[in-house]
């Protein structure tokens, strides 16, 4: 009697065990999952260096080769993903001001979804659990002083880790998408790791890579005339061999960083097909801001220029996007929440600034023909409207810019006396004027 006992106890005990490692069907929710990889400070054109998020990512869903962020700075970058809202509409305007609106996170939590975080949240946060995330794994602030043994915050309590900071981020999404394949709901996590932002330290399997790395001199490189330029930048001078010298540095160890989150990426892309979610999955790619590497003399961000507000950007969804391909019209990082809204099935706020990329990827003909831009860095606000083909800037107390991108891509001579550009730039002006009006009250707190 004893040993049947023990026997029947070995099988339920087995069948817990197989339970806990099997998916748990979904009841009658349809709805897609979300991940959105947000990368720190990362270029436009570095996706070379990233090349298994590019083949399961970029190629198989759209590529938006005129991405943009509405104010390349962190926090506030970050605020209008979470918001769909441009800053003056959020009032997020530097990285140390907190975000007091209610984001889609909150929205789609409380709609049904099995909701994390992985990663850095936004600048002004403290690190500890928020609300409306089931799983929640972040820092404190916006950066770490190394990649290695970081502080983490992780479901409820800060403890240190031993290790690489990329790879703890990708086991703990790892433990996350373990944990939402035994829920009876979609899910929607949000990746954001620290590469390739300061301090930029790279895996030490890396640092032997690209000793041959080619410096990159573009034609606006060190610019030689920037006379033209608002005094905040005009006045800057002209780089030295040392500050050339940090520059290279710091590209490469940029660079340096991303081949280990390339590598963690294509471990959660084999997660997710191994728990057969990877094509019930909307994949978004996008990173917070661009990063100066010595174009108009400058190390920076924050500025209306491509390198600060030109982002990697795509997304992959195959019931969507069935066919991969390249889309040149212009979208946004506050485009991503009303597109989780729309895909959801979650409602949406009346005031959302950006548009769903649902209508887009279905072919609409119907989309915008311009982009509100701005930022408020220490050098004074500025803000500026994106055609693709042209921007005017204003900056405010200085002198105002307007470039042809087509027929000057690298923005270096600016054209706001040109006689041949009056009418567009007096237009853009007015649409200028009317965008950066704010549809919301600063909010109370």
């Amino acid at each position: 009697m004893k040993k049947k006992k023990k026997l029947i106890m070995a099988v339920m005990l087995a069948l817990l065990t197989l339970s806990s490692c099997m998916s748990l069907p979904r009841v009658n929710d349809t709805r897609p999952n979300f991940i959105i990889i947000i990368t720190d400070d990362q270029r436009f054109d570095t996706m070379e260096f990233m090349p298994n998020t590019q083949e399961l990512i970029f190629d198989q869903g759209v590529t938006f080769s005129n991405g943009y962020i509405t104010t390349p700075f962190c926090c506030p970058s970050r605020s209008s993903i979470l918001t769909g809202l441009y800053a003056h509409n959020h009032y997020v305007f530097v990285n140390e001001e907190p975000l007091k609106f209610k984001t889609v996170v909150e929205d789609m939590h409380r709609n049904g979804y099995f909701t994390g975080l992985v990663g850095k949240y936004l600048n002004s946060w403290r690190g500890e659990q928020r609300p409306e995330f089931d799983y929640f794994v972040s820092i404190w602030g916006g950066t770490v002083p190394s990649y290695y043994d970081p502080d983490l915050y992780v479901n409820g309590m800060w403890n240190k880790y031993e290790g690489y900071i990329t790879y703890l981020f990708k086991d703990h999404v790892i433990e996350f998408l373990d944990e939402a394949s035994n829920q009876k709901k979609p899910f929607l996590l949000i990746f954001a790791p620290n590469a390739p932002h300061a301090p930029f330290t790279p895996a030490e399997e890396d640092k032997g890579l690209y000793q041959d790395l080619p410096p990159y001199r573009p034609e606006n490189f060190n610019e030689e005339d920037i006379s033209d330029k608002p005094m905040s930048i005009g006045g800057k001078p002209i780089l030295t061999e040392e500050d050339i010298t940090i520059i290279d540095n710091t590209r490469r160890r940029q660079i340096l960083t991303l081949a280990s989150l390339d590598r963690s990426i294509k471990e959660i892309m084999d997660k997710l097909e191994s728990t057969g979610e990877l094509d019930n999955t909307v994949i978004f790619f996008i990173s917070d801001n661009g990063k100066h590497w010595g174009e108009h003399r400058m190390d920076t961000k924050s500025t209306a220029y491509q390198e600060s507000v030109l982002v990697p950007f795509a997304v992959r969804y195959p019931p969507l996007i069935p066919t991969p391909y390249i889309e040149d019209r212009l979208v946004a990082n506050i485009d991503i929440t009303p597109t989780l809204y729309e895909l959801s099935e979650t409602r949406m706020p009346k005031i959302i600034d950006g548009l769903s990329l649902v209508s887009l990827l279905n072919g609409t003909d119907e989309w915008r023909t311009h982009l509100l831009l701005e930022a408020w860095p220490d050098r004074g606000h500025w803000s500026a409207i994106h055609t693709g083909e042209y921007i005017y800037i204003e900056t405010e107390g200085d002198l105002s810019e307007f470039y042809d991108l087509e027929a000057d891509p690298y923005q270096m001579e600016n054209m706001i006396n040109g006689k041949e550009y009056q009418s567009i730039i007096l237009d853009l002006k007015a649409i200028l004027e009317k965008e950066r009006v704010p549809r919301t009250s600063p909010p109370r707190d």
